[in-house]
């Protein structure tokens, strides 16, 4: 189970994307991830989930961020190929 602040930052850094990013993004980054501050609104473009991690983190090192892959429903697939 997640912390109710954890929470609190997906459902704004979803908020931000929904509001602000997804039409442009999809357009221009599909396949991509960004990871979104929710306290500044700021945003951090990458080619893959631990860099848009490590941008953020460099630039505001005592928050956290979330990361959603720009066109996908979730920021990481965990599974198999099924025969």
């Amino acid at each position: 189970m997640i912390s109710s602040h954890t929470a609190d930052v997906a459902e704004r850094a979803k908020a931000i994307y929904a509001r602000r990013l997804q039409a442009e993004l999809e357009a221009t980054h599909p396949n991509g991830y960004v990871a979104i501050e929710p306290e500044s609104g700021e945003h951090f473009l990458a080619d893959s989930f631990g860099r848009a991690v490590a941008a953020a983190r460099s630039a505001y090192p005592d928050r956290i961020s979330f990361v959603i892959r720009i066109g996908h429903p979730a920021a990481i697939h965990l599974g198999g190929l099924t025969a």
